[in-house]
């Protein structure tokens, strides 16, 4: 296949359309159709204020920037050469437009930076056109980004709801997202004569009608998927269930296994079945093939009922009923234990309460991508002050649990040029359905959270961060993480926006303990979930011991390895799991209750 030719010129074929009735009759259709979702969307509690609502972020955004403004303002001659610049950059793309129209090869005035899909369309530089346009916003948004960097005297917190909602906006204003200003939206408009749009707007409506108390724009097909048929079919039984809970034990695929079992505790802001998506990506699978005895938590997804369970409960009718029934189930006085995000966060608390009442129940403790210390917890701190957090209460009191959609929402405003803009242009501009994908169906796939338990955590651990100040207690307990001194498995991801890796590395070195920290490629997911495949390396890892020093200063030293950090950690774990013994089949002690992936899992929000 001939690759396009940068210098060839636009294609002006392609922006034809042989059906002017079609059009027009289409986009009447538009206009009629687009009357009626406008109406349900202003009905909606989308257009209302409230907790992480559209109308709520834009006020939070005039906030933080008033105050980036005021700075400005009060600093004429910094303002009037800030704008100068912005000036000088449009006057020089507008000369390079006009060398280029004349026929004189010029170099671009900006650029987007590698990897930036929402520019791959070749007409966005074969076009001058499209290339105008696109150039305009890199300038304009580089220029704003240079402003807000060089803005004197606001708080940090300010100056990080500032980059937020900086980002918001840029991200919002790309020429990509606009029908006129996009070379794709706009040949596939003319060539369907506007039936992509028509298409679209139905898109829209039917997200509408499907989505909660917020607008769920589908990320992946839905249909393709199904909880127990293609996600989370790894063999088990459902061996104890309470209120909260689920736990899931799964078959063994060897004819030995490690003496000491393991118990996954994952978040219960999402679904346990991310560590069990298709077979090959399944890293309860892939525990299960190294010889350990693997139990996972399945948390309910809880409604008004369970309004008033707290965050200890999570722990003592969570985490350590959990680890109990592991006991009793394997005849184990003491088990191995790995928390992944939230999950972590709860593991680090119980082995300090634990810690502080002299119990001793785990050989070794695993944390993915997991919280200790919240003093560098990145963007997600934008949402957390008194004001938010009085507001949230306040919400959450009227149903007693907190819609999943609304984390949801959170999570997908930290990377919007990734997880928000790119679906509203192929799904609502260009009429297309998503394309399926299992990673992004568990990530629509939500859950609610109980009131008591989400103030808890907010307040406790982001806001006031207690647990690593030492000031946090449960049950009558104060906790101190320097108590627990078993040994530690910390993995980090390098690109997480939900955990930084600054954060979890901060975090690590509270342990009194051996500490064993890897930094993976990647993010908050696909870092984790990242399967040893020989045919297809993703991400690599780094491994350097002890969390010692800064995680620059770590990662100076560390020793880079191509491929999945799974095989490391499990290796590491065998190190801590004792000798083979015969297989366990599920059950054998508890009895079962259903076969994996269980009930609890299927509830939907």
């Amino acid at each position: 296949m001939q690759k396009p030719n940068p210098d060839a010129g636009p294609n002006l074929a392609a922006y034809r359309f042989d059906d002017p009735e079609e059009l027009a009759l289409n986009l009447l259709k538009l206009f009629e159709q687009g009357g009626k979702v406008m109406a349900g969307f202003v009905e909606r509690a989308d257009s209302r204020m409230g907790p992480y609502t559209a109308m709520n972020e834009m006020s939070e955004a005039a906030r933080a920037m008033t105050d980036v403004a005021r700075f400005w303002i009060g600093d004429p001659g910094r303002l009037a050469a800030a704008q100068g610049e912005l000036v000088r950059g449009y006057f020089d793309l507008w000369q390079a437009t006009v060398r280029r129209a004349l026929g004189e090869k010029v170099e671009p005035v900006a650029r987007p930076e590698v990897g930036d899909n929402r520019f791959k369309d070749p007409e966005w530089s074969q076009s001058p056109y499209f290339d105008y346009w696109k150039q305009v916003y890199l300038l304009t948004a580089h220029w704003a980004e240079s402003v807000l960097e060089k803005t004197d005297g606001i708080d940090e917190r300010t100056r990080m709801k500032a980059e937020f909602y900086l980002e918001q906006l840029l991200s919002a204003l790309s020429p990509s997202n606009f029908p006129m200003t996009n070379p794709e939206v706009l040949r596939e408009t003319l060539a369907t004569n506007g039936r992509n749009l028509v298409q679209g707007l139905a898109h829209l409506a039917q997200d509408m009608e499907k989505s909660g108390d917020l607008l769920r724009i589908s990320q992946t097909d839905i249909e393709a998927f199904e909880v127990g048929r293609n996600l989370a079919v790894t063999p088990g039984k459902v061996v104890f269930q309470n209120e909260l809970l689920q736990l899931i034990q799964y078959a063994p695929t060897t004819e030995k296994v490690r003496a000491t079992p393991l118990l996954v505790i994952p978040p219960w802001i999402n679904k346990f079945y991310i560590l069990d998506l298709t077979q090959p990506k399944s890293f309860i699978k892939f525990a299960v093939d190294q010889g350990f005895t693997v139990f996972v938590v399945s948390w309910v997804n809880p409604d008004g009922r369970l309004k008033d369970k707290t965050f200890e409960d999570y722990m003592t009718e969570g985490a350590l009923a959990a680890t109990h029934a592991v006991m009793r189930e394997t005849r184990q006085d003491k088990i191995n234990v790995l928390g992944y995000c939230v999950g972590g966060t709860l593991l680090a608390t119980t082995l300090a309460y634990l810690a502080a009442r002299g119990e001793d129940l785990y050989n070794s403790a695993s944390f993915l991508a997991a919280q200790a210390d919240f003093s560098s917890a990145g963007d997600l701190l934008v949402f957390i002050d008194d004001t938010q957090l009085k507001a949230l209460e306040e919400m959450m009191a009227e149903r007693g649990y907190l819609d999943g959609s609304r984390m949801a929402s959170v999570f997908n405003m930290l990377r919007p040029k990734d997880l928000i803009w790119p679906y509203i242009v192929n799904n609502y501009l260009l009429g297309k359905k998503p394309f399926p994908f299992d990673l992004l169906y568990w990530n629509q796939d939500s859950t609610r959270m109980p009131a008591a338990n989400h103030n808890f955590y907010l307040r406790e651990f982001y806001h006031e961060n207690k647990l690593a100040k030492g000031r946090m207690k449960i049950a009558g307990t104060r906790l101190d993480l320097k108590k627990v001194e078993l040994p530690v498995y910390e993995l980090a991801t390098r690109e997480d926006h939900i955990a930084p890796a600054k954060s979890v590395f901060i975090g690590s070195r509270l342990f009194g303990g051996p500490v064993e920290f890897v930094l993976a490629g990647s993010g908050h997911i696909a870092g984790v979930i990242n399967p040893p495949d020989p045919k297809r390396v993703k991400y690599q890892h780094w491994t350097n011991g002890e969390p010692a020093g800064t995680l620059e200063e770590w990662i100076a030293g560390a020793k880079q390895t191509p491929g999945s950090w799974w095989p490391h950690w499990s290796k590491w774990l065998a190190r801590h799991s004792g000798q083979r013994v015969p297989a366990r089949e599920p059950g054998a002690v508890l009895g079962v209750i259903e076969d994996a992936p269980g009930s609890y899992v299927k509830v939907k929000s």
